[in-house]
């Protein structure tokens, strides 16, 4: 199965570090399913999603320096939007819990409040909690779609990003146990296309954006 992949990384003269990664992180689903903390969440991220920005910006042969840092922030952000809009169907279906257990014991939740047909206010409390701090995730990565020098690539990231500020913004107030999260595909398409035209209209000050733009560190 990894033929065709070891094909395309030796055509484009890429290593294979974003693959082994995702191994890793296929290899903590398998012998972990519990999280401590925020930090170990974002340590998961950082093996299950940041990979795959990464490997999508080196194969359009952007700069590691200046996209993966705000790429990192966004896709850990896009990793947790999921873990929240499927907390419920993860624990019923898989006994696996994304949500941090700090998290569930600051609020006075229970990890046993996932397997019920509505979200207790305590576990609310602790989505909530959980999607401010992926918001400002995806505040840091905001950047990413006016670093990107290939234009096709970057309106799809535009797109992406203003997607995943409304599920954000979503979980902030409904219940994923008992509440759709996504829109619609007429809201998800005039969600995209607001992003789109955002970042059409900076496009003639990129490069004064570029040089503004903060050094963000990506994560190890």
């Amino acid at each position: 199965e990894a033929e065709p992949l070891k094909r395309e990384l030796a055509a484009r003269g890429l290593p294979p570090r974003h693959a082994l990664e995702l191994l890793d992180a296929f290899r903590m689903d398998a012998r972990k399913n519990r999280y401590a903390d925020w930090d170990e969440l974002i340590h998961y991220c950082r093996y299950s999603a940041m990979p795959v920005g990464r490997y999508v910006l080196d194969v359009h042969g952007e700069d590691p320096a200046r996209v993966w840092a705000a790429s990192d922030a966004i896709c850990a952000a896009l990793q947790i939007v999921n873990h929240l809009q499927d907390c419920g169907k993860d624990f019923r279906t898989l006994d696996r819990v994304y949500i941090p257990q700090d998290a569930l014991d600051r609020h006075g939740a229970t990890v046993a409040m996932l397997g019920a047909a509505r979200a207790t206010p305590q576990l609310r409390a602790v989505i909530r909690d959980l999607a401010e701090r992926t918001l400002g995730l995806l505040d840091a990565g905001k950047v990413l779609p006016d670093l990107i020098d290939d234009l096709r690539l970057s309106l799809e990231i535009a797109a992406i990003h203003r997607l995943a500020v409304v599920l954000a913004r979503g979980l902030l107030d409904r219940d994923p146990l008992s509440e759709k999260v996504h829109y619609g595909k007429a809201g998800f398409a005039l969600t995209a296309l607001g992003g789109i035209g955002a970042t059409l209209a900076r496009r003639p000050f990129r490069g004064r954006i570029v040089r503004a733009a903060p050094q963000g560190k990506a994560y190890p």
